[in-house]
């Protein structure tokens, strides 16, 4: 989730919250119950969610090469006990030209 350079005006992050205990729920709120479901066999049924998305992100630092971008989630999910991340990139994967970053380690996902 770093390594993203929004200085030079290029690109922008925001994020929806959903707090969905005892409410009606979202279809969005219901596809991220039925991925959490699916991927870990589980019965699940989300209290509260919160998706945040970084838009054109272009990669640090920006004054590099701001035309190669990359749009991706992060969706945080509870259900009052147990809490899972779901991460998703748009399709084609990382735009970003790693050989150029300051890290020489780089990586999708999370360790």
């Amino acid at each position: 989730w770093d390594n993203a350079d929004f200085s030079r005006g290029v690109g922008t992050t925001f994020y929806q919250e959903f707090p969905t205990l005892n409410t009606a729920k979202p279809p969005f709120i219901r596809d991220v119950e039925a991925k959490v479901r699916r991927y870990l066999r589980s019965s699940y049924s989300a209290a509260w969610t919160l998706k945040i998305t970084w838009e054109k992100a272009p990669a640090y630092a920006a004054r590099t090469d701001s035309r190669r971008t990359i749009t991706y989630q992060a969706i945080l999910t509870t259900d009052g006990f147990r809490s899972y991340v779901l991460m998703l990139y748009q399709e084609g994967g990382m735009q970003w030209d790693y050989t150029r970053l300051a890290a020489t380690n780089v990586l999708i996902g999370y360790t």
